[in-house]
């Protein structure tokens, strides 16, 4: 949850969406996005919206309560229910993201995912992700999320290297994530992601190499794998601008992306995003792809997004403000946007061209045909896809995405 919120036009106190927002919703799953925005401590590299105990002492502290979360959002869920009337649809997915979520107690989380089944729901096979901190769960933990209705879980590894994650800030203890991989399994989790970052000052190619033949031996079905982003604003960034780390370039991320193309290939797990591989099909993150296909969520939490037929709005970021909005019977949203047929379709080139099957020809205008059509020539678009009416990254227009999509919106 990025902590920086767009403008936009009010959103109703009620949370009314424009008729036209739940057309066509039958043929569009439906998933749901949970923000818990509490963490121990702050991660030096990180811009989300989250908060620690001490920044949350003062005006809405009370309401802001970790204690309190569970309720607070569940609260927020059967508002959903009551804005979407009558939709039908269940939930497909739920992705339980932060901030720390495992900093709840295990039943609270479950009672979140109740809310949702008890309001709309859950599809016969849904995913229900929820993202951990290793040094946040153990086996008793895992248990009570297995029981609570999750079946997949995302930790963040980051690295394998100690110094690395001493520069991220990250506290806990390396050979921990994979421990954590192991205790799911035991648990009967069906499905387990590591999160890994590239780039961080002080890595070198040999830090990456150990990090993700760690992640590899640990024996997970998904590894995602972020270059690092270095926001302004962040702990990281000053320590830069300071001289006290050095600022890791576009080459080296190249680099580090190959590399990591290349361990997770051999190890057999397949690219079908950018940023994320999966040893099978059913090991996708369903969720993300989602978004990615741009189909209809609900995000509750403080700074959520939401996105339903055309129309995205977002909610207040203090979760002080945003538990006294729903204390008040009043919709937390921030702001929202109704998107127009042409956002929506660049929107579709934008997500879709990161996938491995990539974004329909059809959705380019004729200067992105001719992009296309000249990307294909400089290697940056799978020819065989192409002919079937597809744009598809080759392994060198990933490493160029940005600019391909740049071209192909024309």
């Amino acid at each position: 949850m990025p902590s920086v919120l767009p403008d936009g036009e009010p959103v109703p106190d009620d949370g009314a969406l424009p008729a036209r927002a739940l057309d066509g919703a039958a043929e569009r799953p439906l998933g749901f996005y949970l923000h818990v925005p509490y963490c121990a401590t702050r991660c030096g590299y990180c811009d989300f919206n989250t908060y620690t105990a001490a920044e949350l002492r003062g005006s809405g502290g009370a309401l802001a309560s970790r204690e309190n979360y569970a309720e607070t959002l569940a609260e927020e869920v059967r508002l959903a229910r009551k804005v979407l009337g009558d939709d039908p649809r269940p939930v497909e997915t739920v992705f339980v993201g932060g901030g720390t979520p495992t900093l709840l107690p295990a039943a609270g989380l479950s009672r979140m995912l109740g809310a949702i089944r008890d309001e709309f729901g859950l599809a016969e096979g849904a995913e229900i992700t929820t993202e951990a901190n290793p040094e946040s769960v153990d086996p008793r933990y895992l248990d009570g999320l297995l029981d609570g209705g999750f079946n997949r879980i995302s930790f963040g590894m980051q690295s394998a290297r100690r110094h690395v994650l001493r520069v991220l800030d990250r506290t806990h203890t390396p050979g921990r994530p994979e421990r954590c991989v192991a205790e799911a399994h035991a648990a009967g989790f069906e499905h387990v992601n590591l999160d890994l970052i590239y780039g961080t000052p002080g890595e070198s190619d040999d830090d990456w190499r150990a990090s993700l033949d760690a992640a590899i031996g640990a024996g997970p079905d998904h590894v995602s794998a972020y270059a690092l982003i270095v926001e302004e604003g962040t702990q990281l960034a000053r320590r830069i601008r300071r001289g006290e780390v050095p600022m890791t370039d576009d080459d080296v991320h190249a680099d580090r992306y190959l590399i990591a193309e290349e361990r997770l290939s051999a190890a057999g797990f397949h690219w079908y995003e950018v940023s994320n591989w999966a040893t099978t099909e059913a090991a996708r993150c369903r969720h993300n792809e989602l978004y990615w296909r741009g189909a209809d969520w609900w995000g509750a939490g403080p700074g959520a997004h939401s996105h339903v037929g055309g129309v995205r709005w977002w909610n207040v970021k203090h979760p002080g403000a945003y538990a006294q909005a729903l204390a008040e019977g009043r919709a937390p949203g921030a702001g929202r946007e109704v998107l127009t047929a042409e956002d929506r379709r660049v929107e579709r080139i934008l997500l879709e061209l990161r996938l491995s099957d990539g974004c329909p020809l059809e959705l380019l205008a004729p200067a992105g045909l001719r992009a296309a059509a000249r990307a294909v020539a400089d290697g940056l678009l799978r020819p065989g896809p192409y002919e079937l009416g597809r744009a598809a990254l080759t392994l060198r227009g990933r490493l160029l995405a940005d600019a391909v999509v740049r071209d192909l919106v024309d």
